[in-house]
C-alpha cells in the first residue's frame, strides 16, 4: 500500500476530507520520528511500539573485492508488533 493509497483508505474508513486524512497521517509520523529522536518508545495498545537501537561501529567486507568497509555506528528504528496484531495475522496459531 502506498501513501497516497492509505489516506484514501483512511479518508473512506473515517468519512474525512483526503487532506485532513493526510494532516492526520503527517501528524502522527512526525510524533513518532520526534519521539524516536528523543530516545523515547511509542506504543500503541493492540497494534505494537516503535523504539529505536544503538549499532555500534564496525569493520565489514566488500563482498566483490573482500576489502575491509567502515561502517559507522548508527541508530536504527524498530518496530515490535503486539500479541493481539501477532494473533491477528496467525489465526488459528496458538
Amino acid at each position: 500500500m502506498t501513501k497516497a493509497e492509505l489516506i484514501d483508505a483512511i479518508a473512506n474508513e473515517s468519512g474525512v476530507s483526503k487532506s485532513d486524512a493526510e494532516s492526520a497521517v503527517g501528524a502522527f509520523f512526525n510524533i513518532v520520528i520526534a519521539s524516536a529522536k528523543a530516545g523515547d518508545k511509542v506504543t500503541w495498545q493492540g497494534f505494537g511500539s516503535f523504539s529505536t537501537s544503538k549499532s555500534d561501529a564496525r569493520t565489514g567486507r566488500n563482498p566483490q573485492t573482500g576489502a575491509p568497509v567502515s561502517i559507522a555506528a548508527s541508530t536504527r528504528m524498530k518496530f515490535t508488533a503486539s500479541s493481539t496484531l501477532k494473533a491477528a495475522l496467525n489465526p488459528g496459531r496458538k
